[in-house]
């Protein structure tokens, strides 16, 4: 982009919001780069900036959207570009930075969302709204505590914090800080479940990681295994489509009836593993392997040693160059699976005036044909 400032009168006279999206690339950044700038996105028509530490990848070129390389971990680069975009009207912030402790989760992401937060509501005069981006670790834990201190379920938002670090309680603590220094800002805070949605960026890619592994399987003749519990194979789960969650922080950030509010989002639906997987075997034609829990082993064991085969099946396909060790969340995967899977409710939301939902088998197939499509996977 062009190194000026952005004027109030620079924007298109059509334009009635201005978002910034800090995080562009991933799951849920994709879909709001895909769904602000449509015609008949609500608080539109939309103009769009989209904020990732990467160059543009050539799954994203085709959103209208003025996309800004930058490394938000640099408080430097941060003011540098940041500042520039004078006539933002809605942030959403939809981005993490991993560590091995919670402790250093809490400083990273810390520091890089007050880093975020100083550039933009000093220099956004006309900054209404900020949608933060959490999720359901709020309610059951850190990784580390995963589940041992969690809330009984199904999760709603009136329960309390739990008594240990999250970098989630710590993001919050931020906004709620910062939103002060500016009359009339509103909040919004989104606590999806595990996202169905596209991003070969995201460590937290479940579909993605899972076309994967069934594309390995496929190219080695084996059958699809399920990696993960008894409990988890025939137990109810829940999640959120990444389209919905954008509708979501929309709806959040242009609805009086939901500003400073804090909401879960998920899809009203639930599921089944061994359903999906039949699901999974079918789009990729292998043959899904029945279930035995004597079996059990894990992804990241079994995928330690397949870049050199994921390098043959990427050049034999014409596949868009990838890392195995760069696409593939094999870790996230593994624990999504080891159990039960937490519910949650979204009746706060429908009272508030959203009333989204999604089919959560029809988002599993339309995502699988999405990474597809865009020749991530054959």
């Amino acid at each position: 982009m062009t190194q000026k400032k952005v004027e109030e009168d620079d924007v298109p006279q059509n334009c009635q919001s201005v978002a910034l999206i800090i995080g562009v690339t991933g799951i849920v950044g994709n879909s709001l780069a895909e769904i602000l700038p449509g015609t008949d996105t609500p608080g539109g028509p939309w103009k769009v900036y989209g904020v990732a530490r990467h160059p543009r990848p050539s799954w994203n070129v085709d959103y209208p959207i003025e996309y800004i390389q930058c490394d938000i971990s640099s408080p430097e680069e941060t003011q540098s570009k940041l500042t520039l975009l004078a006539d933002v009207t809605h942030v959403f912030y939809v981005t993490w930075a991993i560590r091995p402790t919670e402790l250093k989760m809490c400083e990273i992401n810390g520091k890089i969302f007050q880093s975020v937060l100083d550039a933009i509501i000093p220099n956004f005069p006309n900054l209404s709204h900020i949608c933060l981006q959490t999720g359901l670790k709020h309610y059951h834990g850190s990784f580390e505590m995963f589940e041992k201190i969690a809330h009984d379920t199904p999760y709603h938002e009136s329960l309390s914090r739990l008594p240990a670090p999250n970098f989630y309680y710590t993001l919050e603590d931020i906004l709620f800080e910062e939103v002060k220094k500016k009359e009339g800002l509103t909040w919004s805070i989104h606590r999806p479940g595990l996202i169905f949605g596209f991003s070969p960026y995201s460590i937290m890619n479940i579909i993605g990681t899972l076309c994967i592994y069934a594309t390995i399987c496929k190219h080695e003749g084996l059958p699809l295994r399920f990696p993960g519990s008894k409990s988890a194979w025939d137990g109810y789960s829940y999640c959120s489509d990444a389209d919905l969650t954008a509708e979501h922080q929309i709806w959040a950030s242009v609805d009086p009836n939901a500003k400073n509010e804090a909401f879960n989002i998920s899809n009203g639906d639930v599921f089944k593993w061994k359903h999906l997987w039949k699901v999974l075997a079918e789009e990729f034609q292998v043959e899904a392997e029945e279930f035995d829990e004597s079996k059990r082993w894990t992804l990241a064991e079994m995928m330690k040693d397949k870049g050199r085969i994921w390098k043959e099946i990427v050049k034999e396909n014409g596949l868009v160059e990838s890392k195995l060790e760069e696409i593939g969340g094999w870790w996230f995967v593994d624990l999504v699976l080891i159990g039960e899977c937490p519910l949650d409710t979204m009746n706060k939301s429908k009272e508030h005036g959203f009333l989204g939902f999604r089919n959560s088998k029809n988002a599993f197939i339309s995502w699988i044909n999405k990474i597809k499509t865009c020749k991530i996977v054959p």
